[in-house]
């Protein structure tokens, strides 16, 4: 085949449509019309000789040439965004984009702090904060969409031969409890209490619970037996209920500093026991390093000083990251 049968445009459209669910929508969110969308798709099909879609039910879903041309549309169109970036960052060496992905409670509560430190040293670099859960920030990192992220949890075990993987600090997991709660008057519970729990948690898929679970298991603490009265999907929603009364909860110490130190929880310690974890910043060594990535990471990791040292940091750590 001499001739490339497909547009970047066209690689958009099928990546925009698979997202939405809809052609409708997906021309929506490219801010054309849905006849030009179904005419490209249209063409393409042709092209490849060979459909694209199912059509058959109310949503767009992708057959097997369909996905197969996705993903090698999405590392294309990575690749094409990555060496915009580095065109930018050779025209504008003071400016740039710099692109950070995190977990969701780093990105939620620590990497803004230090996006806000670090605009007021590079006020000219543009920076844009993606936050996903660590499976899909860890892929965006390895894709190139994203530059550099500070997560929470494991890399993917097919990644992390692929990414470096630098720890960056331990995150303390508090046990919080309503200040009215009968054990917020213990100074450090015990480890049978938490049987007696009614417990506030994310879903069982979630970073964070994994984490706890790991970490209570390795202190003799049964998971299952905790009684879990409700689960939730954002920490804002879990400490709301425990300031409620509804019940206790797991949750970085990142998370609550303001409501610590106005007294609407209590956290309380449990004794002999520590729960926590390693956060970490991952980088792909074979992706380009824009300027306004190196400065971002010196700042985070002052230590290491060139973009040497930064991209070749597995002989250093191994590439591991053990759970505190």
């Amino acid at each position: 085949m001499s001739d490339i049968p497909f547009t970047l445009d066209q690689l958009r459209i099928l990546k925009a449509i698979s997202t939405e669910g809809s052609f409708k929508r997906a021309a929506d969110s490219l801010y054309v019309s849905q006849p030009a969308v179904s005419l490209q798709v249209q063409n393409l099909e042709k092209q490849l000789n060979v459909p694209l879609f199912d059509r058959g039910g109310r949503r767009a879903q992708l057959t097997e040439a369909g996905h197969l041309l996705l993903s090698y549309g999405e590392r294309i169109i990575s690749l094409c965004q990555e060496t915009c970036r580095a065109i930018e960052d050779l025209q504008n060496l003071q400016g740039g984009t710099l692109i950070v992905g995190a977990s969701q409670t780093t990105g939620t509560y620590l990497i803004p702090r230090m996006i806000g430190l670090f605009r007021e040293k590079y006020s000219d670099v543009s920076v844009q904060l993606q936050v996903h859960s660590t499976r899909r920030t860890s892929w965006a990192v390895a894709n190139g969409q994203v530059d550099l992220a500070i997560i929470g949890g494991e890399v993917p075990t097919e990644l992390q031969d692929v990414l470096n993987i630098i720890p960056y600090a331990d995150d303390e997991l508090a046990l919080i409890l309503p200040p009215n709660h009968t054990l917020a008057q213990e100074n450090a519970i015990q480890k049978e209490d938490l049987y007696k729990l009614k417990f506030i948690t994310l879903d069982s898929q979630s970073t964070i619970r994994k984490v706890i679970d790991k970490v209570l298991s390795h202190y003799e603490i049964d998971p299952k037996r905790l009684k879990i009265e409700m689960e939730l999907n954002s920490i804002e929603a879990i400490k709301n209920a425990v300031q409620s009364g509804l019940g206790a909860a797991f949750v970085s110490t990142t998370a609550i500093e303001k409501e610590l130190e106005m007294g609407i929880l209590h956290r309380a310690k449990i004794k002999e026991v520590d729960v926590g974890r390693t956060l970490a910043v991952i980088v792909n060594p074979n992706r380009y390093c824009s300027k306004a990535a190196e400065a971002f990471s010196r700042e985070i990791l002052p230590k290491f000083s060139t973009r040497e040292e930064f991209k070749h940091l597995d002989s250093l750590y191994n590439n591991t990251v053990e759970i505190s």
